[in-house]
């Protein structure tokens, strides 16, 4: 049986007991129906994992003990910022758990000019703790033990001022450029548009701040399958895939 991994905000250190937070026990005790002494592996975005043991099970809490720690964060060498044009039902969840996957370093949700999903304040925060938690989750099955930074939503203009990387990229399915596997970057920023796509006054808007055009073949792809493919191609080229 797959030992579960279980994210923690707790500080650790082998031999100290914790008790793990409600979602977390409710998880294990209700879902999965472990016993004592089971083994868990747990992360809490410090850095590295720790295995762990199961010593209490009582209605409401799980409590376990820290053992062993390994410090390998499966991290790639390419950290990658995406900023992606916020997309309505479930495809912006879809786009947190694959680019999460896929090793992106650094997630923005984005305003545009084409963008449907409009956040006041109040439901904002609450898609930012949703997309959160599938991060979390993707991270508790892919095995990274650092999360990445997901960035409350941001107008696009914004972004592109502050994104820093050694190569800029802008999704544009009406250039014809492609990457050139002889650069070797350890930083990427790539901004893709809403399902309409980023319009020419953002593009250029991009391409003065240092964006280069991409693109990803002769097909359209919708937004939520463009930053899959663009996150396979970096990482196949310059990162760990």
């Amino acid at each position: 049986m797959r030992i579960p991994r279980i994210f923690t905000l707790s500080n650790m250190a082998s031999g100290q007991s914790v008790e793990l937070e409600a979602q977390a026990s409710h998880y294990l005790s209700k879902v999965l129906r472990m016993q004592t002494d089971a083994a868990l592996i747990l992360f809490n975005n410090q850095g590295g994992e720790f295995d762990a043991n199961i010593v209490s099970i009582a209605k409401k809490s799980v409590s376990v003990v820290i053992g062993e720690h390994r410090s390998d964060n499966r991290q790639s060498p390419l950290s990658v910022h995406l900023g992606i044009a916020m997309s309505k039902g479930d495809r912006m969840d879809w786009v947190m758990q694959k680019a999460t996957e896929l090793g992106a370093s650094e997630i923005t949700p984005l305003y545009t000019d084409r963008t449907e999903l409009k956040l006041k304040a109040d439901r904002a925060d609450k898609k930012h703790s949703h997309w959160h938690n599938i991060i979390i989750s993707a991270c508790e099955q892919c095995q990274r033990n650092l999360l990445p930074q997901l960035h409350q939503p941001s107008n696009l203009q914004d972004w592109l001022n502050s994104a820093q990387a050694d190569k800029k990229l802008v999704l544009h399915h009406r250039n014809s450029q492609q990457l050139n596997p002889a650069d070797s970057p350890s930083s990427a920023a790539i901004l893709i548009g809403p399902e309409g796509g980023l319009s020419d006054s953002e593009i250029q808007l991009a391409e003065a701040q240092g964006f280069n055009a991409l693109s990803l073949g002769p097909r359209v792809l919708r937004t939520e399958t463009a930053p899959l493919v663009a996150l396979t191609l970096l990482q196949s080229l310059w990162g760990d895939i």
